[in-house]
């Protein structure tokens, strides 16, 4: 069973200390969380694949090399010509929480070919989308047909919304958007800060057994230091989150949602799960995120099996 992950792939332009003058210092990350989600995957062991798109530049020119290098299959990586690679600047406070903007105007991960994409996602086991693509109305457009055409084919639909407010008009659009595509997911995962977005509540639980109202077979509420949260066959529970010092938070929920996707291509997907299952995919995807947040970048922090094991 093969991952295949849409949706943006970026250079994260990440703030990594200061210079003796007090100025940010910055280093250029690949990252976007639909290719994070692919390579946090394809570390663990999965086979996984990446659609999207870049500038003909050098930055487009290091993603796609990222993604070569960490055995994550590019049929499905296009070039736009009249585009430059998109670029999100990621400033982190003393607790190593993230702020974000953007300079995508419009950045190369809009442009996304309809046609190249739907013959990209033919044969994957699952399909995994966020919601920074639901930003531009044609990206979103062409990503909601291929997710569409995805799940007629049999693919296992994954979802997370990583809402990014800086992208949207206002939070009712988001809020809109997000729920609109629930319906089509059969795995959500969203952090405790996005239920009302996705859910219209604010208590985690309560949350997950709404989206699970709304047809989505397992849910996943992340919890920061505390740990993540699932729904499943109309059961849940809660695993508690590892003890780390934290770096940087950017591939967190990223490096989570990869190691479940793992896990589950590993069972030979959702059908042949038990809820008896879940509490140790929880776990290892907790585990996952752990490292990650002990690391500065994005895909560079994302953990390998071997990792995993020590």
């Amino acid at each position: 069973m093969d991952i295949a992950a849409i949706g943006e792939i970026l250079i994260d332009m990440t703030q990594t200390g200061t210079d003796e003058n007090g100025t940010a210092l910055f280093s250029a990350y690949p990252g976007g969380a639909p290719a994070n989600v692919a390579v946090a995957a394809a570390r663990l062991g999965a086979s996984a694949s990446f659609i999207g798109c870049v500038g003909k530049d050098p930055f487009g020119e290091m993603l796609r090399k990222t993604l070569e290098d960490n055995n994550v299959r590019t049929d499905g990586l296009q070039e736009a010509d009249k585009a430059s690679t998109t670029l999100a600047v990621v400033t982190v406070d003393k607790n190593g929480e993230r702020s974000f903007s953007f300079c995508r105007a419009p950045g190369a991960d809009t442009l996304i070919d309809e046609a190249a994409a739907v013959k990209a996602a033919e044969g994957c086991g699952i399909l995994h989308f966020g919601s920074v693509s639901l930003t531009d109305p044609a990206c979103a457009g062409t990503v909601i047909n291929v997710v569409k055409k995805a799940k007629a084919s049999g693919a296992l639909i994954s979802f997370d919304p990583n809402y990014r407010e800086p992208l949207w008009p206002d939070i009712r659009t988001a809020e809109d958007a997000v729920r609109g595509v629930i319906p089509l997911c059969d795995i959500v995962k969203i952090s405790a800060e996005e239920t009302e977005l996705a859910a219209g509540c604010t208590d985690p639980s309560d949350a997950a057994e709404a989206l699970e109202k709304q047809g989505v077979s397992l849910v996943l509420v992340t919890l920061g230091a505390d740990g993540a949260l699932w729904r499943f066959r109309g059961q849940e529970g809660t695993e508690p989150g590892y003890k780390v010092k934290v770096a940087d938070t950017n591939g967190a929920g990223d490096s989570f949602t990869g190691a479940v996707l793992c896990k589950i291509t590993e069972k030979g997907g959702l059908s042949r799960l038990s809820v008896n299952d879940i509490p140790d995919i929880v776990r290892f995807a907790n585990r996952a995120a752990s490292i990650t947040v002990g690391k500065s970048g994005a895909i560079p922090a994302l953990p390998y099996l071997s990792s995993m094991e020590e």
